[in-house]
Formats: structure tokens, C-alpha cells, sequence
């Protein structure tokens, strides 16, 4: 688990327009939202990248970067960026396992018979200052209940407006 106010670890991650993302290197104003789904399979990580996407703007003019991250090969991450409406949202892939227990998410195997890849992490999502340290994280062992983006983008309009202090750093 990472702790508040500490260094995240580090992704760089081939993104599916031909890119590589870097989060060391981004420069957002307030924060960077990494949003970590399961993958090509789950439905529901498909309503929220299509939900973010719908309110990308939202974040963007508060001055939060985003990007959706998964373990899915390249051929997975290229199904979702064609098939899924998550408009211009950033689509990072590759993450391995071992990047992904950095983070802190779970990580679960596949199901015979399905359509999950044999090992892929469980959804969270986290807020990162500028300064590389986390401010906010949400990490699940299954898929629903995500947290709703409507309450997010609320909490960072109080944050912001506050200057709201980092939570759960006597963990």
C-alpha cells in the first residue's frame, strides 16, 4: 500500500496512440488521476473509461491529468481504444505485475472459459500531486462500486478550494 504524502512509483508505459506516458514527467497543475482497470474484459471498466471520457473536460479544467492503465497486452489495450468510447482519455498497457503490487492493487487470475487474461490487476484509482506524491487512492479487490466521478470531481473542487489537507497519513 502506498502511504499519503509518499512518492507513487513511477509508470512508464507504451499508451495505444503510439506514445510512451511517463508520469514523472507530468506537469498538472493540481493533480494526475490514474485511473487502473482490469482490462478488455470488464464491462464495467468500460462504463467508467466511457464515463471519464464523457467528463474528461471536467477534470482537465481543474487541472488534473489523466490516464487509464492496465496489464493488457497491446492487442487488448487496441480493442478498447476502438471499440470503447473513452474519447481522449490516455490508454497506457503493459503494466506487469510486479508494477502493479507497487501500487498496491490486487491481482487476480483468470477464469477458465473466460475472456480474462491469465493474471491482470483489480481496479484503483489515485491522485497524484505534481510533485509525484500521493494526495488520494482507491484500491479494490473486485470489480463494482467504483467511486462515481460526479462525487471525485466534487471533492477535488473542496480540496481545491480549501487547500483540503492529505487524509490517512497516520497509517
Amino acid at each position: 500500500m502506498i502511504k499519503p504524502k509518499t512518492k507513487v512509483p513511477n509508470l512508464d508505459l507504451e499508451l495505444t496512440i503510439d506514445a510512451q506516458y511517463d508520469l514523472s514527467k507530468q506537469e498538472p497543475e493540481n493533480f494526475t488521476l490514474v485511473v487502473m482497470y482490469r482490462g478488455k474484459h470488464c464491462p464495467i471498466c468500460k462504463s467508467q473509461l466511457e464515463e471519464l471520457g464523457s467528463k474528461l473536460d471536467k477534470f482537465t479544467e481543474r487541472g488534473i491529468n489523466t490516464v487509464a492503465v492496465s496489464m493488457d497486452t497491446k492487442e487488448r489495450a487496441m480493442v478498447v481504444d476502438r471499440e470503447w468510447k473513452t474519447g481522449d482519455v490516455p490508454l497506457a498497457y503493459g503494466m506487469s505485475e510486479e508494477k502493479a503490487r507497487e501500487w498496491g492493487l490486487y491481482i487476480s487470475t483468470g477464469r477458465e472459459g473466460s475472456d480474462e487474461p491469465d493474471m491482470f490487476s483489480e481496479p484503483g484509482m489515485f491522485l497524484v500531486r505534481p510533485d509525484g506524491t500521493l494526495y488520494f487512492a482507491s484500491v479494490q479487490n473486485a470489480p463494482f462500486t467504483r467511486p462515481p466521478l460526479d462525487q471525485l470531481l466534487q471533492g477535488i473542487d473542496y480540496v481545491l478550494k480549501n487547500d483540503y489537507p492529505v487524509r490517512g497519513t497516520a497509517t
